[in-house]
Parts: C-alpha cells; structure tokens; sequence
C-alpha cells in the first residue's frame, strides 16, 4: 500500500477495517432517562473546563438505550451531563457539557472518543421495565453504581421544551495523546443533535442512587435534590463537530 493509498483510505483505525464508518449518525427510537439533580457547588466547578461556565449546582443524570443507530449498532449507555453557559462573540449561550459516559458497545467507544471526544468508557449500562417502573442501572463490572426509578408514563409534557434542551449546543473535551505521551490535540468540541423527532415525553416519581466507584466516579457530584425527571423517545442524528476552544494554542 503506497503513501497516496494510505491518505485516500485513512479514516479510522484500524486502517484496512476501522471500528466504525463515516458520521453522521442516525438514531431511531431512541430512549431517554434523565434525572436533573442539585449537586456540590465547588465539586462541579472543579470537573468543569473554561471557558464554559457552570451556572447553577444542576447536573442530568442520563439513561439513553439506543436499539438502532448508523453504525453503532444497538447499545446503551449511561452518563452525566451539566448545563453550562459560554461567552461567545453571539453573547451568552446556554448547552450542556458531557462530563462521563459509560457503554456497553465498542464502536460507540472508540467512535465517540476519536471523533468528537465523548468521555466513553466500558460498563454495562441498562435501560429497562419492571412492570410499572422505568429503570435505568448502571454496572461497572459486578459493583452497582447507579440506579434510578421513574413511574412509567405518569403524566405527558410539553415537547417544546425537551425539544428546546436538545436543541442546545453540547461541548466535550476531546484529548489525544502524542506518541511520547504529551497531549497531541486538546481542544473543547461543540456538536448539535438535528433532524429531531419526537414521539413521547413523560414524567414521574422519580429516585436516583449513586454509589462511590474508584474507576466510575459518578458518586463525586453528590445527589442533594432530585429537581426534575423525564423519560422520552425521538428520533434524531448526532451531526459532525467543530472546534470551540483549542487549548494548546
């Protein structure tokens, strides 16, 4: 294989058979547990990067099954999020910033990572029902490190504003390592959810457990307060990124 094969073929690693193909990706029926919870004030501004800005103790504790997206098969994963704000030249924007996710899929993993930077690592995520309850519990090998439980389809929302959140801009901070193990690229990535159709959204009685994990951290940003819980289903594509903030420059 000559140097022009090589440029024309790269895309992902491995070369001859990458883990995942071309972006973007579509997923249909997805399904999401999310329960917003008041948390540490200092805590979450010491897992924050600038120039985001964290602007109140909220964190989105995330269930999101997955049974059919381009590429990446069907998975689940499960995670923390955190609204946030930026300074842009446009004034002041609202979104959201990925801080952990766990998967139970590798081309998910390596995907996310390469790509926008999502903070993806192995465990074994469920989203599921028992009887009248939406359960979502996350495993990191045998130790349970979070579960949460909603009343199945209480009470229907308004779709403007879940359609609203999703709409927001999200930002991850992507880190690749140069071979002598000094960061090649360090930059904060912002990507959008488009083309969004949603079929459902709900609320209820709401718990969420987290439990303290050396490896799976989630536990490091206390529940104090449940807020909020919704559960809902749409359908939507996660559109390519651009860089936001390049932080070896």
């Amino acid at each position: 294989m000559n140097i022009e094969e090589v440029r024309r073929r790269a895309f992902a690693m491995p070369l001859t058979s990458p883990a995942f193909p071309p972006g973007p990706y579509r997923f249909m029926r997805r399904e999401f547990l999310i329960v917003t919870y008041r948390t540490d004030m200092e805590a979450l501004r010491a897992v924050v990067p600038e120039p985001l800005e964290v602007v109140e103790p909220l964190v989105k504790y995330e269930f999101i099954r997955m049974p059919d997206s381009t590429g990446f098969g069907d998975y689940t994963e499960s995670g923390q999020v955190i609204p946030v704000q930026i300074r842009t030249d446009k004034g002041l924007e609202q979104g959201s910033y990925t801080h952990a996710m766990y998967l139970n899929d590798h081309p998910p993993i390596a995907g996310g990572r390469e790509l926008w930077g999502f903070p993806k690592k192995l465990a074994s995520p469920v989203l599921d029902y028992e009887t009248d309850v939406v359960v979502g519990t996350l495993d990191y090998g045998k130790v349970r490190v979070a579960q949460a439980t909603m009343g199945f389809k209480h009470r229907a929302l308004d779709p403007g504003p879940i359609l609203a959140g999703i709409a927001q801009p999200n930002f991850l901070l992507k880190i690749i390592p140069h071979v002598d193990g000094t960061a090649r690229i360090c930059e904060l990535v912002r990507y959008h959810m488009v083309d969004v159709t949603l079929h459902g959204a709900w609320t209820g009685p709401t718990s969420l457990e987290l439990h303290p994990h050396a490896l799976a951290p989630v536990a490091d940003l206390p529940v104090l307060k449940i807020e909020s819980a919704v559960h809902y289903v749409a359908d939507m594509t996660l559109a390519l990124g651009t860089v936001e903030h390049d932080y070896l420059k």
